[in-house]
């Protein structure tokens, strides 16, 4: 095996990076870039590696990239910012006319695999540091596990085939083997994290029980593993740690962050000024007028408000989208002269304005999804009864009528479109239409052409230059 030609094996090295996060003290530590605990003349603890795989998710590539592939490809979204500005690939993915060299797919899969690598440097090192507190020792690992199980899934995702970091940096190992290895992650997480309620303040924010939990229901979704997605999804639910958030509003909001709803979040930063998620906010913030918050990048598509108001979703729609020349929540306007007509309010932070370090804590996993994924399962092992009260519990809160038919197929595509309303702009969208198979009608609504190769993204070129061996997707 030629490490030394390794791409991912560059970024295996996995040196911490140590980032203050909002109202969570333990990541409220200097910021440390590329440490390597043998050649530092300080000795880190395990904590503070675990620490290190957090700080991944504050990273600039989760402002464009990640915008990118998640949610500028799709139906939801579409470029923004202006004409002649094509944010390097971000135009090509909008109109489905990227290829392996598109940066955004070589950003994201280094990132994923660079995360990876941190993670098990994490495990190895809580393991042989000689901690004497079995159930302190066992949580760490199962934070760094949990971590990682979530970056592979988004690898898995994308790409289906990907390298199992930890057994071979270029054999390809099947999608099955790669979530077997996912669910194993998610399996030693649940048994060895505190719920939520059991951590300190100072430890808000890390994973938990229910987090892995609520993570394992959807990696058994996207395997068309109804009845174990449905039997997780309800182990969630009916733990009692968590409760919808009443305004739906509120979620995106300071007062919503890391509340009742939330499963997991990636933290932005601590009560003092630090590096927050770099630039998440300002990159999709109103671009100018006299407001001038940011980029304006990844702006809701017409599509996507045509979804919202054909279903008369009036309390998404307005919780989703800022529109020219509103006044915001806050009492900030949005003034006629904004150059786009539409930017996505669940990046809007309030109080950071257009800084470049955003105070905005990313919702990665929360319990409105939890109820949709209970809702689909359910009604594809025949329990419509099941689907139903998961699926009307979402609607309720937004006042909108419930579902009553008890048709399979019909139900099957209310509960998809559910997913959309209820998610958009949470960076799933692309996944679900590949998942579900509806990216091809979807897509072609949206003005596109989606070819089959699509169902995958591009090994990137960068990637098959070192190691030509690892192969490239169909089509690619």
């Amino acid at each position: 095996m030629k490490i030394n030609k390794l791409y991912i094996a560059i970024v295996l090295s996995a040196g911490l990076t140590l980032h203050s996060c909002k109202d969570s003290k333990f990541l409220d530590v200097p910021s440390k870039e590329n440490v390597e605990a043998d050649d530092s003349g300080t000795v880190y603890t395990p904590e503070q590696f675990v620490n290190g795989v957090y700080g991944m998710f504050t990273d600039w590539d989760y402002s464009f990239s990640y915008l990118g592939i998640t949610e500028m490809i799709s139906d939801n979204a579409d470029k923004g910012s202006s004409a002649t500005d094509s944010g390097g690939d971000k135009l090509l993915l909008d109109n489905l006319t990227y290829t392996s060299t598109a940066g955004s797919f070589q950003s994201m899969w280094a990132r994923w695999y660079k995360s990876i690598g941190r993670a098990t440097r994490a495990i190895e090192y809580t393991e042989n540091y000689g901690l004497t507190d079995e159930t302190y020792k066992n949580r760490l690992i199962a934070e760094a596990r949990f971590l990682r199980a979530l970056n592979y899934f988004y690898l898995v995702r994308g790409w289906g085939d990907v390298p199992i970091q930890e057994r071979d940096y270029i054999k390809r190992e099947p999608a099955a083997e790669v979530y077997a290895y996912i669910e194993a992650d998610l399996q030693f997480a649940i048994e060895n994290l505190p719920i939520k309620s059991a951590y300190a303040a100072k430890d808000l924010g890390r994973a938990t029980k229910g987090a892995a939990q609520g993570l394992l229901s959807k990696v058994y979704l996207y395997q068309n593993k109804w009845q174990q997605a449905a039997d997780m999804a309800k182990t969630v639910i009916n733990s009692g740690g968590y409760s919808l958030e009443k305004d739906y509003a509120t979620i995106w909001r300071l007062a919503g962050e890391n509340g009742p709803e939330s499963l997991f979040e990636w933290q932005a930063r601590g009560t003092s000024i630090a590096h927050g998620i770099q630039q998440y906010s300002q990159v999709q913030a109103p671009r100018g007028g006299a407001v001038a918050l940011g980029w304006g990048f990844n702006i809701p598509s017409q599509n996507l408000l045509d979804a919202f108001n054909a279903e008369k979703d009036d309390i998404r729609r307005d919780a989703t989208i800022i529109f020219r020349g509103e006044t915001l929540y806050d009492g900030r306007v949005i003034d006629d002269g904004v150059e786009n007509p539409m930017y996505n309010e669940k990046a809007y932070s309030s109080a950071n304005g257009g800084a470049e370090d955003t105070d905005k804590n990313i919702r990665y996993l929360r319990l409105g999804e939890i109820y949709l994924i209970l809702a689909e399962a359910a009604n594809e092992v025949g329990n419509s009864s099941e689907a139903l009260n998961a699926l009307n519990t979402v609607r309720t809160r937004v006042k909108l009528a419930n579902v009553t038919t008890t048709d399979q197929v019909l139900l099957r595509q209310l509960i998809w479109k559910e997913r959309r309303l209820e998610l958009a702009f949470e960076h799933d969208r692309w996944f679900d239409l590949v998942r579900t198979k509806q990216a091809k009608p979807a897509m072609a609504a949206d003005g596109k052409v989606f070819q089959d190769k699509m169902f995958l993204f591009p090994i990137p070129e960068n990637q098959r230059i070192q190691t030509p061996e690892m192969g490239q997707n169909p089509g690619w």
